[in-house]
């Protein structure tokens, strides 16, 4: 005769604690991104960037650094994976190390600009 111990299945407070856990991690991971002086919006193949002004801004997204060089109305200058490039809103995407970069807004405050992996590459 085999003598088993019994186990007690996972209660569903633990399985629960366990699965947002993993989410947070997966969620941190896929985004690979982090800031100073600008806030992130990641996805798997674009991430939108809204640096403050008058500050070193920069940020690491989609494994490359974007950093505001300067903004002067509507014209903004970035550093995307280490190439500068002069962008203005409504400007179709400016190609760069495999991304496509758009400026999408300007203020005194703040700049927005959208990084998208180039798929038609």
């Amino acid at each position: 005769m085999t003598t088993r111990s019994a186990t007690s299945p996972r209660t569903p407070t633990r399985r629960v604690a366990g699965l947002l856990a993993g989410l947070a991690l997966g969620v941190a991971v896929l985004a690979g991104c982090s800031s100073e002086g600008a806030d992130t919006d990641c996805g798997l193949d674009a991430c939108t960037v809204t640096f403050d002004r008058g500050v070193d801004a920069k940020a690491n997204i989609l494994g490359v650094e974007a950093k505001l060089i300067g903004a002067q109305g509507d014209q903004v200058t970035v550093e995307v994976a280490g190439e500068q490039l002069s962008l203005t809103v409504g400007q179709q995407a400016t190609e760069v190390g495999g991304f496509a970069v758009t400026l999408d807004s300007v203020t005194d405050q703040q700049v927005k600009i959208r990084v998208a992996r180039n798929t038609s590459s």
